[in-house]
């Protein structure tokens, strides 16, 4: 007990928070057969200085209640969650606690060390030093064994070491509340035993650590101070883990000896002794109260238990960092992972390089030649498709799975969303600008397009512009899709986009349906060709026509554009109707994240439909 004192005084203790809860429900909406009732009114109170564990078989209810407990899911739950006596309120505490997730998902490309630094950034903000922050970032991967980590990227760790890790960077602004969602799944028993001995190091600096957990073994039933054991929604124990056995034999249920005593009660709960559920649920009284085998040793913990209630008469806030702080700290990550992943900056670049000498060698020297002029729209067209699917398809394939770190990291309370949201756009302009210059300059030169600053200047901005908008597109899509849905339902949407761009060129314009026309105002891709063509086309000579061509039809291309039905294009209108579309797209973006991370009445209405129409097509 000495080793584990000396080991956690480093941290420095944390407010005490006791939580309670009374008569806790949580339903779920099942389709034609109404909804399914996950929490049966249980009840239990998990103290501070304690390390808590809430087992029970698979379908018990185990993370829900965590879930529910944490603030992550609580909207249809009933009953009262109380903190130090009080009944919770839900900004306070947030502000207080941290969930650490089951998925030990990381930040890649960083070093663990670099990792620490980034939230000691964004969760301790100016009023700590470079230099205190290293110290605390030292002490705690000393205290988490990670100390010979330092150097390593975090894709490069163990499970063990990722599971320590997801902890480290939630401990470093001393929260006083720790929820874990299975800390010990994939873990050796090793691992596991040496999980489970930090976290009640850690709790014994004055937090609540409270985590679900597989049975454990004998030897780690006993290292917890309190189980919650729970079977079909209801608590069936609740108390120090080896006197279960003592609580089981007294409705009759013999644990036999060398019998690990977890395994035994699960097994109980699984009713393969016989259906005890109702006596053992009365027994414990649903969680109201808790079994201890001697009366003095109740007593002793409830007086412990009231003298360790301190209500918070003000509101506590875990200090962060400011706004621009962090922007500047995510920009700066952004940048350092685009960085360091040589292989996709490689893989880009060289993709931008082979599309740019394939379209060039495909419409080469056709730019300034009377008898290709219709193949110059080609050109036009087939680059503006480029700026469509280059930039959306990585954002496609990689935002589903950053979703899961925004929503861990923004739950967590290390930044602000709005920030995450500037970072982001801010971070993806560089590289688009450098990768999108060299694949113009290449195509332009090889085309043989007119060499003047202005129409190449206004040819570039209407590319850029075209690539930003089509990567604000498929944030959009990825901000509410999964991975293989957002893969299919993009380059499908997309489709519209491209049809409506080329439709009704040169049959005219009074020729296309009313609906088509309608939508026609909504393909920005329209916009694209339509400024590019004006761009490069208007206030030309004629073209040359070669001389082994007997008649060239379009050299005069102001009758092209005449044929073609846009004469009558205002480039600065094209202009603003693509910044105007951007915005949508990407502040449309934001907000679908803001209420997928944080929905408001109406998106949970939505929400509650989508799931009793999914669950009815499915029956």
């Amino acid at each position: 007990m000495d080793e584990i004192s000396s080991s956690i005084c480093r941290l420095p203790k944390s407010a005490r928070v006791d939580i309670e809860f009374q008569e806790l429900g949580y339903t779920v909406p099942q389709g034609r057969n109404g909804s399914k009732l996950i929490l049966r009114n249980i009840s239990g109170h998990f103290r501070s200085n304690q390390l808590t564990a809430i087992l029970g078989p698979s379908g018990a209810g185990k993370s829900t209640l965590l879930n529910v407990l944490a603030g992550y899911k609580c909207r249809t739950a009933t009953g009262e969650i109380l903190i130090n006596g009080k009944p919770r309120n839900m900004k306070l505490f947030r502000e207080l606690s941290r969930y650490i997730m089951q998925e030990d998902l990381m930040q890649p490309m960083l070093t663990v060390q670099e990792a620490m630094m980034v939230a000691a950034n964004l969760k301790l903000g100016h009023e700590v030093s470079k230099k205190e922050k290293e110290n605390s970032i030292a002490e705690i991967l000393e205290l988490l064994r990670l100390q010979s980590t330092t150097h390593t990227q975090t894709t490069q760790l163990s499970g063990g070491e990722k599971k320590r890790l997801s902890i480290a960077l939630e401990l470093l602004n001393n929260p006083p509340v720790l929820f874990l969602d299975e800390p010990t799944t994939g873990l050796d028993d090793l691992s596991c035993s040496q999980c489970v001995n930090l976290l009640k190091q850690i709790a014994q600096g004055g937090r609540t650590i409270i985590c679900s957990i597989h049975t454990p073994s004998a030897k780690m039933f006993s290292v917890f101070d309190n189980v919650y054991i729970m079977s079909a929604g209801q608590c069936i124990y609740q108390g120090y883990g080896p006197e279960v056995v003592p609580f089981l034999a007294d409705i009759g249920l013999e644990c036999p000896k060398h019998f690990n005593p977890a395994d035994f009660i699960i097994e109980v709960a699984c009713q393969e002794y016989g259906n005890f559920q109702d006596r053992i649920v009365s027994a414990i009284d649903n969680g109201k109260s808790t079994y201890a085998k001697s009366k003095t040793h109740q007593n002793n913990e409830e007086i412990q238990y009231s003298q360790g209630i301190h209500i918070f008469e003000q509101e506590i806030s875990l200090r962060g960092s400011s706004w621009t702080m962090q922007f500047s700290i995510l920009l700066l990550r952004m940048w350092k992972q685009m960085y360091r992943d040589k292989s996709y900056l490689i893989l880009r670049t060289v993709l931008h390089i082979l599309i740019g000498c394939l379209v060039g060698a495909l419409y080469i020297g056709m730019g300034k030649d009377g008898s290709k002029t219709i193949f110059n729209f080609g050109f036009y067209f087939t680059c503006i498709i480029f700026f469509m699917y280059i930039p959306m398809m990585p954002v496609l394939l990689q935002f589903p799975r950053e979703y899961q770190m925004i929503k861990r990291e923004h739950f967590n309370k290390w930044y602000r969303l709005s920030a995450y949201f500037a970072a982001l756009t801010t971070s993806t302009i560089p590289v688009q600008l450098v990768l999108g210059s060299l694949y113009i300059t290449m195509v332009y030169y090889l085309t043989d397009q007119p060499m003047e600053l202005g129409r190449l200047a206004t040819f570039y901005a209407i590319c850029m512009l075209t690539g930003i908008i089509s990567e604000s597109f498929g944030l959009l899509i990825a901000s509410q899709l999964s991975l293989v849905n957002a893969m299919f339902v993009g380059p499908v949407l997309a489709v519209p986009f491209m049809l409506l761009a080329v439709y009704g060129f040169g049959s005219g314009y009074e020729n296309i349906p009313s609906l088509i026309k309608f939508a026609m105002y909504f393909s920005y891709l329209r916009y694209s060709l339509e400024g590019l063509i004006h761009t490069m086309l208007t206030g030309r000579e004629k073209l040359r026509c070669p001389e082994d061509e007997d008649f060239c039809i379009w050299t005069d291309l102001d009758l092209f554009m005449k044929q073609m039905g846009m004469e009558n294009t205002i480039l600065w209108l094209d202009f603003v109707a693509l910044i105007v579309i951007y915005v949508i797209f990407r502040f449309g973006f934001y907000y679908l994240l803001r209420q997928r991370l944080r929905p408001n009445k109406t998106f949970m209405a939505l929400e509650y439909i989508g799931r009793l129409v999914k669950s009815h097509i499915a029956r």
